[in-house]
């Protein structure tokens, strides 16, 4: 957040941290910030205070005079030291309490703590729920199809650990393809970035420092990311970008890894809920005016709905209240697809919305048509997270006999209309 827009609208960011159910202390930020530009008031005195005392030390032409003035710097110096480490410390308390300060969410958000609260604002494909007979689970389909082995995969890479074989992979690969031909086209630039990423991408993309339970660390104080927006926003982190470029719409394509801290006890079977997994993530640069940013989060929002209609599986689209939004993000849909054994929907992608906040922090910008620097505005969306999408996949397109019809659009991919056992 910008100290300055804090500082002018303080009870508005107290209204923020209330609506995202977020512990943050504004008045605290305050006090620590008038704290710190106090200190830094008297270091830039007692610099300047150094500088003149420097320059008369040419000029004194008495031997006592010239070693009083050195005396004197040499007092001047040690305190400006001991002044400096005050500020250095200031500083860090301030930064840490500024990375916790929340952003602003829309006025459209709604309240609540939970997903509970979450307002549903469209549905498609609802005609599409009803069978004629009792829907298995995708771990049964998968396992009596030989999709997937989720024992050995518990065996060799721990908890919630699994395999995908025979059309099991093959179906993941045609979804990946079809996702890669679908936003290509609509004018995305494909990019296969780092999962391991440094501390500082995780605090500029604002994961850090709320968000640490949930990843895996490495020895060397490196990070596991758990989207591939952490690494496409962090390309160009410190740059100032032309305006012609915008917007930038980028397809990241990237391993992820979650610990899912605090889930223990929920989805331990299946692919909802798994440690490691890919994903495909639409992440938009675009210039700092709001109304280019709803724009650009409905078409981003739009184009998983495209693919979403394509695969032909129900959905719907909710809107997050407050308690369920990030710190950074300013307004986020989560589409949810049908799962048919469960009886209810279940979220497989999000797109939010962030205004400056990730930019400010990468220190990403612009000039604009009169030269003047600006901070971009940041989106990002799930294009598809695997192996997750196939729960909604298999369980709406299986059949009574236990065989899955393939959607239309991805059978070229796969070359097959079926997965049946042999």
């Amino acid at each position: 957040m910008d100290i300055k827009f804090i500082r002018e609208n303080k009870d508005l960011v107290k209204e923020s941290a209330r609506k995202k159910c977020l512990d943050f202390d504004a008045e605290e930020l305050l006090e620590v910030d008038s704290k710190r530009l106090a200190i830094l008031r008297e270091v830039e005195d007692m610099r300047a205070r150094q500088n003149a005392v420097n320059s008369s030390v040419a000029s004194a032409q008495d031997p006592n005079e010239k070693e009083r003035i050195i005396e004197e710097m040499r007092i001047l110096k040690a305190a400006l030291s001991e002044k400096e480490n005050d500020l250095k410390q200031a500083e860090e308390v301030w930064k840490s309490l500024m990375y916790e300060a929340p952003n602003i969410p829309d006025f459209s958000v709604p309240e609540g703590k939970d997903d509970s609260a979450n307002k549903e604002i469209r549905i498609w494909g609802d005609e599409h729920k009803q069978k004629g007979f009792e829907p298995k689970s995708h771990t049964e389909i998968m396992q009596n199809l030989d999709l997937a082995d989720f024992e050995r995969g518990a065996k060799v890479s721990g908890f919630r650990g699994y395999y995908l074989k025979n059309d099991g992979a093959l179906l993941t690969f045609a979804i990946w393809q079809f996702v890669i031909d679908e936003l290509v086209n609509a004018g995305f630039s494909p990019m296969i970035v780092p999962s391991m990423v440094r501390k500082d991408t995780l605090y500029g993309t604002g994961y850090l420092p709320q968000g640490e339970e949930d990843m895996y660390k490495t020895q060397d104080d490196d990070y596991l990311a758990g989207t591939g927006e952490v690494a496409a926003m962090s390309y160009y982190s410190g740059e100032v970008l032309p305006l012609d470029k915008f917007p930038i719409k980028i397809l990241a394509f990237s391993p992820c890894f979650r610990r899912e801290a605090g889930s223990h006890g929920k989805d331990t079977k299946g692919l909802i809920r798994v440690h490691e997994f890919m994903k495909l993530e639409q992440v938009v640069l675009c210039k700092a005016d709001h109304q280019e940013s709803i724009k650009w989060h409905e078409q981003i929002t739009n184009n998983t709905q495209a693919i979403m209609q394509k695969l032909k599986i129900p959905y719907r689209i909710v809107l997050n209240c407050g308690g369920d939004l990030g710190l950074g993000q300013v307004k986020k849909y989560d589409i949810e697809a049908w799962v048919p054994s469960e009886g209810k929907y279940r979220e497989t992608h999000s797109s939010s919305y962030f205004h400056d906040f990730q930019t400010r922090r990468l220190n990403i910008r612009y000039k604009d048509e009169n030269g003047n620097l600006h901070f971009a505005h940041s989106l990002n969306n799930t294009a598809i997270a695997t192996p997750r999408i196939l729960v909604p996949i298999l369980e709406n397109y299986q059949q009574e006999d236990g065989s899955v019809i393939v959607p239309e659009a991805l059978r070229k991919y796969i070359g097959k209309d079926r997965i049946s056992l042999k």
